[in-house]
């Protein structure tokens, strides 16, 4: 497949090099489905194979403990997995957000689907905002995906994004994601979701206090390398020799962004602050980090590697500025 992304819709300024429909705001859920490329249904198929016999076509057998996943639109297979496995249907994740866009003021911004319909998301602004010193802005986010692949459990993430430059980064308090986590053995209620975010979206004000905190941690140049090789060239278990050290392109690019040359570094709340730091690495693992393309890029810097090491860079940055 040409693309990771296969389809996605959004408002307001185009993402990720064009990708996706355009659509004007507050549009309703049925309009997401069809121009994110949610309009299909997973359906499930007992899992069948033939067994090769001497001098006939063979014999075809069943394997009652798998079932296959496959799209009901294009009829194309999205994996195997266990009879237990429950299925998350694309359009459980949009209408997730139908009260939360009809009562709470939440407005869907992005939506689609990856890798043919093995992930799909919505992404959702909460009306949660902060501008730090300097006109800095952060808006509070709520991001629902899942796999039908056993990749992703069922997860709704509170996220912030900083408007200067459209880094992404999950909500922590305390060294703890916000996230809730519904794997796929079990059924996912969505209401139960919402109650259990309820006190995870609570959470705003006390992480947005400490990017304040960061706002104000002066750092010198020492310890702005030393965050970098912390965050970026992790030591691994039982080796001497830092992981990073093949990453000299990463240190320099990252050192670069927080020097100047990222997008709202020269804001008072980021020029030579901790906040600053933290936003170089958010910056460079969501739109520079080298990946197969940028679509690979947004599936890590959202549910692998890169949201690993951004959740890394922001427990360095509060450590540093404790």
């Amino acid at each position: 497949m040409a693309h990771l992304v296969q389809q996605m819709a959004y408002v307001g300024d185009v993402p990720w090099h064009g990708l996706g429909n355009a659509l004007p705001a507050q549009q309703p859920i049925d309009i997401w489905q069809r121009e994110a490329g949610m309009a299909w249904t997973i359906e499930e198929s007992p899992v069948r194979y033939m067994a090769d016999s001497i001098g006939s076509l063979g014999t075809i057998h069943s394997f009652p403990e798998q079932k296959v996943l496959y799209r009901s639109d294009t009829k194309e297979a999205l994996s195997v997995v266990s009879q237990r496995y429950q299925v998350v249907q694309p359009r459980e994740v949009l209408e997730f957000y139908r009260d939360l866009t009809e009562v709470s003021g939440y407005e869907l911004e992005t939506a689609g689907v990856l890798k043919g319909g093995r992930k799909f998301w919505a992404l959702a602004r909460t009306g949660q905002s902060v501008a730090l010193k300097g006109k800095d802005q952060v808006n509070g986010y709520l991001l629902l995906a899942t796999s039908c692949d056993g990749t992703l459990a069922t997860t709704a993430t509170p996220t912030t994004i900083r408007v200067v430059c459209n880094n992404t980064l999950t909500i922590a308090v305390n060294g703890a994601t916000q996230a809730i986590k519904v794997p796929h053995s079990t059924r996912f209620d969505a209401q139960s979701v919402k109650q259990q975010l309820g006190i995870a979206v609570g959470h705003w004000d006390s992480f947005m206090y400490r990017m304040r905190i960061l706002a104000e941690r002066k750092v010198k140049s020492h310890e702005a390398m030393a965050y970098f090789l912390r965050v970026l060239c992790e030591t691994q278990p039982g080796n001497a020799e830092p992981q990073g050290l093949a990453n000299e392109r990463a240190l320099k690019r990252v050192q670069a962004l927080y020097d100047g040359a990222g997008r709202g570094a020269e804001l008072d709340a980021a020029k030579g602050t901790a906040w600053g730091l933290l936003n170089a690495v958010t910056e460079y693992v969501d739109h520079e980090r080298r990946a197969r393309s940028t679509e690979y890029r947004l599936d890590s810097a959202w549910f692998g590697q890169g949201a690993a090491v951004k959740q890394r860079a922001l427990e360095t940055a509060l450590q540093l500025a404790a």
